[in-house]
């Protein structure tokens, strides 16, 4: 995940603002002068004016003023965000509040001096110009009064920090005495998710889906609800109806929220062959009495807090277990991998496609292990500090092929930020959302194959067959295809809940409806509107938009099909050279062509970067159908051969 404090619309998710009332602001060399006279930033590459005249030489003038400002003012609230994520306390919260409302202020201040261009810069007719006075015409949540905005602040940092710090307690049956002692200290990362990983004791893991709950979202439910009013007050200050509304306005399309529905449903009868698949194994695992034929699956089963991917179980959907492990993580810790070596690799990977180097900084500053005395939120993400030279990842990195994947996604962050370095500050973001995140998973896509493994040295033999070949699919759609109708629910979920579309009372049986409609996941124990279960995915408590995700898997697959081709890796035409079996890794054609999209920044509309690279401006969802056509094929024939019911059906009531 990038960060929300790196610079550029997309990443601040800044948005549209009011034209508001011209004579009541000062006057435009007045404006300019109340705002410190900075140099320009020497490593931006400014494009010359298409069509000078006095008055857009003068515009012009502004936004290099602004630019430079801009990125001191976002390093500034960046390291104090940056020291409290990684060392939280609450006189850390307190200056990562102040240098929020600060940074602000001089949003707010910015955002004036563009109002008094109002009517003519729309009218310019350079369209670089234009279009990044449209992007400085953008304000967000800097738009609430100074009361509101502290109360929002502190409000995002305070559910932060309820999720960041969350521990539970170890399991402990009485009666068989599973445990010897208990222990109340297990962080998400990396104890629970090793008990939800390694564990296949029914009780156990339904103690651990629910305690967490309790102990993360069930706190903050009030401050979640105060939050969305605030968050919903910004939206309409900014000339939405709620904050919702607001989030979709970086994506530029009046039909986004159709399209992506378009989308869902074009994969939907994969998800649904996979689903029944799963459903069968567990089934022999855990018993018909826990897991009917047509029933949704218990969320505390797959292996994922959230149920988003199911690949951390992969030894038990594995189609032919008889065959090479694909999970290199026993490999890993043989070889002596460390957290920094993972991500050695993945800078390797990067530089044989001749990108770009992490320069000195990363490795000085980055955090990329637990550390062991203090608390740190341990969610991954990549940081801009918006000075060119200065950025970083936070992780709590464990030493298995999952992380090692998650390394490579978030230095494709990194990487994006390298790659739009020159570009001025309004500018030095992802084309859309979505195109950030997908950066680093195009590369994953090409790490995780047998022949990528193979050639580092982490996979011994590298077979060829066809229940290899079906292997290597379910492992990728047990992450890939698994996680779009969770990407897909999230956001549908807070646009109900922003657009007041499903009332507060109604709120976590309303998330449960989505989980069991869209996604066929039910919970191990009965929940109620006393609980506060979307609250226990960190991208609520942080207020992080979610349907980029969505957007990114979609879009990498079709970058990788775009790259695939200029590596010569991948052929329609040749059975021997399969979309899913192509490995970009020292391709310099497919680098270059990368490179070529991922320096525009947001300088271009997302369809014209898209088009840069794969020939399209659409989203297409079809390439994923194409990778995935050997599994699909092997899936119908199976669940037709064990009579497996396609779908699923409610087996109770789950909340209320």
């Amino acid at each position: 995940m990038l960060t929300v404090l790196a610079s550029g619309v997309a990443a601040l998710v800044a948005l549209l603002a009011p034209a508001g009332d011209a004579s009541a602001l000062p006057s435009q060399d007045a404006g300019v002068s109340a705002l410190s006279q900075d140099a320009t930033d020497p490593y931006v590459v400014w494009k010359p004016l298409q069509s000078p005249s006095e008055e857009q030489e003068k515009a012009y003038a502004l936004l290099k003023t602004l630019d430079a400002q801009g990125s001191k003012q976002c390093n500034t609230v960046g390291e104090a965000s940056w020291t409290y994520n990684t060392n939280i306390t609450e006189e850390n919260k307190k200056k990562k509040v102040a240098g929020s409302l600060a940074y602000a202020k001089w949003q707010k201040e910015s955002w004036r001096q563009v109002q008094e261009w109002k009517g003519r810069w729309e009218n310019f007719t350079d369209e670089n110009l234009k279009r990044q006075f449209s992007k400085w015409n953008l304000l967000g949540t800097a738009a609430l009064e100074p009361a509101d905005l502290e109360k929002y602040e502190n409000l995002e940092s305070d559910m932060s920090t309820i999720y960041s710090t969350a521990t539970i307690c170890n399991y402990w049956d009485k009666e068989s005495g599973f445990w010897d002692n208990q222990e109340c200290n297990l962080n998400l990362e990396p104890d629970v998710k090793d008990i939800l990983e390694k564990s296949n004791h029914y009780d156990e893991l339904t103690y651990v889906w629910k305690s967490w709950r309790d102990n993360s979202g069930k706190k903050m439910r009030k401050k979640y609800s105060e939050f969305v009013g605030l968050a919903n007050k910004a939206a309409m200050i900014n000339g939405f109806d709620n904050m919702g509304d607001m989030w979709l306005f970086p994506y530029e399309s009046k039909t986004f929220r159709d399209d992506v529905k378009r989308l869902w449903e074009e994969m939907k009868p994969l998800y649904q062959q996979l689903h029944a698949y799963v459903r069968r194994k567990l089934r022999n695992i855990h018993g018909a009495d826990k897991i009917g034929p047509r029933s949704p699956l218990p969320a505390h089963l797959m292996g994922n807090m959230w149920a988003q991917s199911w690949n951390e179980k992969l030894d038990q959907f594995t189609p032919y277990p008889g065959k090479a492990s694909l999970d290199v993580t026993a490999e890993m810790v043989k070889q002596g991998f460390t957290a920094k070596k993972m991500f050695e690799l993945s800078e390797e990977f990067f530089v044989s496609l001749n990108l770009t180097k992490m320069p000195q900084e990363f490795w000085d500053k980055s955090v990329i292990e637990r550390p062991n005395d203090r608390e740190i939120n341990c969610h991954a993400s990549a940081w801009d500090f918006c000075n060119h030279k200065d950025f970083r990842i936070k992780q709590c990195t464990s030493v298995k092929m999952v992380d090692l994947i998650t390394v490579h996604h978030e230095m494709g962050h990194i990487q994006y930020y390298l790659q739009y370095n020159d570009q001025p500050y309004i500018y030095r973001g992802g084309a859309n959302p979505g195109f950030h995140e997908a950066v680093g998973d195009v590369l994953a896509l090409s790490v995780a194959t047998p022949k990528h493994l193979h050639k580092i040295g982490l996979l011994k033999t590298l077979q060829n067959d066809a229940e290899d070949d079906i292997n290597f699919l379910m492992a990728t759609a047990l992450e890939k295809i698994v996680f779009l109708p969770f990407a897909y629910l999230m956001d549908n979920w807070r646009w109900d809940v922003f657009s007041g579309a499903v009332k507060e009372e109604n709120w976590n049986c309303h998330w449960w409806n989505y989980r069991t409609n869209v996604q066929g996941i039910k919970p191990p124990v009965k929940r109620s509107e006393l609980d506060f279960d979307p609250g226990a995915k960190y991208h609520i408590p942080a207020n992080v938009p979610y349907i980029r995700y969505f957007v990114s898997f979609i879009i990498q697959f079709q970058f990788h099909k775009s790259l695939c081709l200029l590596a010569n890796e991948y052929d329609p035409q040749d059975p021997n050279k399969p979309l899913h079996q192509c490995d970009i890794y020292q391709s310099t054609e497919a680098g270059a062509a990368l490179s070529a999209m991922l320096k525009q920044g947001e300088s271009i509309p997302w369809p014209e970067a898209l088009k840069k690279l794969t020939g399209t401006d659409l989203l297409d969802a079809s390439i994923i159908s194409e990778y995935f056509k050997p599994l699909e094929d092997w899936l119908k024939k199976d669940n037709e051969k064990h009579g497996e019911f396609v779908g699923w059906e409610a087996d109770d009531v789950y909340c209320a």
